[in-house]
């Protein structure tokens, strides 16, 4: 019968070999790999341009002045965290509302007062629903294609352009469905900003 003590070596040994298998050479092979591949993904999608870094692809920014696109509603906390600085840092977080409440009922009747008061041009237009709701993470950085449609003539007077020329923007910026069937397409609101901007050509 065997003992504890003749076998813990064999479990020691064991446990060395996997931990190298799997914990360091499986992680390195398959991250290397990945930036060889993916270099932009796996760093975080940061759109970066001539060294100074925007933000990322994946995650939204608020705006909220008329020259830029809007995105969806963020649930944004600026009272909870501070950095080693004690420097008040950003926060979003999904929204725990019910549709059914009245708060929920309150903020996206706040969010279409202000979209009608921000695009009077488009006063007889339904507004689209995400444009007044929040996102699953609160933090999506995508409208539908109907959303950005629906700001074109403010960014265009506001930025002194034509809507043909905002439209070719958000052309740019918008991805099509997955393999061409799952999803719908989508317009990345940042990109779209930093293309009204100049930043991103």
């Amino acid at each position: 019968m065997k003992t504890i003590k003749s076998i813990l070596p064999k479990a020691a040994i064991i446990f060395l070999i996997f931990t190298l298998l799997c914990g360091v050479l499986y992680t390195g092979v398959v991250t290397g790999f990945a930036q060889l591949i993916f270099p932009d993904k796996v760093n975080g999608s940061i759109i970066e341009v001539d060294g100074k870094k925007y933000g990322c692809e994946l995650l939204g920014q608020q705006y909220t002045d008329d020259g830029h696109m809007w995105g969806r509603i963020m649930n944004i906390d600026v009272s909870t965290f501070k950095d080693k600085n004690g420097k008040t840092l950003m926060y979003a977080s999904p929204s725990n509302l019910s549709p059914a409440s009245e708060e929920y009922k309150a903020l996206v009747k706040e969010r279409v007062e202000k979209l009608r008061a921000a695009d009077p041009d488009m006063d007889e237009t339904a507004i689209p629903v995400d444009l007044v709701t929040y996102s699953g993470s609160g933090l999506d950085p995508h409208i539908s294609p109907a959303a950005a449609e629906y700001q074109v003539a403010r960014i265009a007077k506001a930025n002194d352009m034509t809507q043909d020329e905002v439209r070719t923007i958000i052309d740019k910026c918008t991805g099509g469905r997955f393999l061409g069937v799952f999803g719908e397409k989508t317009v990345n609101v940042l990109k779209v900003n930093l293309m009204l901007d100049g930043i991103l050509k």
